[in-house]
This record gives structure tokens, C-alpha cells and sequence, in this order.
């Protein structure tokens, strides 16, 4: 279960991606994740998914 506040979504998120999955998909087939839902949900407080970097920043 995703945190519902984004900030704290924000976190969750970046803390797995840096310290269990090597890439975004990874991380939403893993949790059962809309990989695209996820990303709207975290651009819509300004963020965006770097793959570079495997964080939103």
C-alpha cells in the first residue's frame, strides 16, 4: 500500500527506487503499481522520474 500523502509518497518511493530496484518499472511490478498513475501523482506536486538518477526529483 502506497502512502496517500505525496510528500511522504515522495520519500517511500525514492528510498525503494534508491534502495531495492534498479529502475521504476522494477519497482511498479513489484508493488502491483500503474506505473503511470504513480507518475501523475508525483508531477502533479512537481516532480518528475529521472532514470539516470532512478528518483524523482
Amino acid at each position: 500500500m502506497l502512502p496517500k500523502d505525496p510528500i511522504m509518497l515522495l520519500s517511500f518511493v525514492n528510498t525503494k527506487l534508491r534502495d531495492f530496484y534498479d529502475s521504476l518499472d522494477a519497482l511498479c511490478g513489484d508493488l502491483d503499481v500503474e506505473k503511470q498513475e504513480l507518475i501523475h501523482r508525483l508531477e502533479a506536486i512537481g516532480y518528475q522520474y529521472d532514470g539516470e538518477r532512478n528518483q524523482f526529483v
